[in-house]
């Protein structure tokens, strides 16, 4: 049986967030072009770390994981900026960014050990 990959399912389920914040922004808010950034971003992450599963080497699996750590790095500057904008509240912003937080956390955690081993 295979093992669940945390990480992988975290990214999943916080791209499902971002794809539904993405459709309120433009619904409700009526936001079209940071949300765009802000979806493209977000919901790359979880692509980025399934992609490493499948990695052809150690380098490429570190490369497509500092992708995603950029990827997550960059979601969380649109985030930031919907919110200084008013297009988030205060209280949406917050329901979201600590898991923006985690996988950026996660990310560079796995790019740093990963980095250490090869290089063991």
């Amino acid at each position: 049986m295979k093992e669940e990959n945390i990480v992988a399912g975290k990214s999943f389920r916080f791209a499902v967030r971002i794809v539904n914040l993405y459709k309120f922004l433009c619904a409700e808010r009526k936001e079209f072009v940071l949300s765009k950034q802000l979806l493209r971003s977000g919901t790359s992450i979880g692509a980025l770390i399934r992609e490493s599963e499948h990695a052809q080497s150690k380098a490429d699996f570190i490369n497509k994981v500092n992708i995603a750590l950029k990827e997550a790095n960059e979601t969380e500057y649109w985030l930031l900026l919907l919110k200084e904008t008013d297009y988030l509240t205060e209280s949406e912003f917050d329901s979201i960014i600590g898991e923006s937080r985690e996988l950026i956390r996660l990310t560079a955690s796995i790019v740093k050990t990963t980095k250490l081993n090869v290089e063991n």
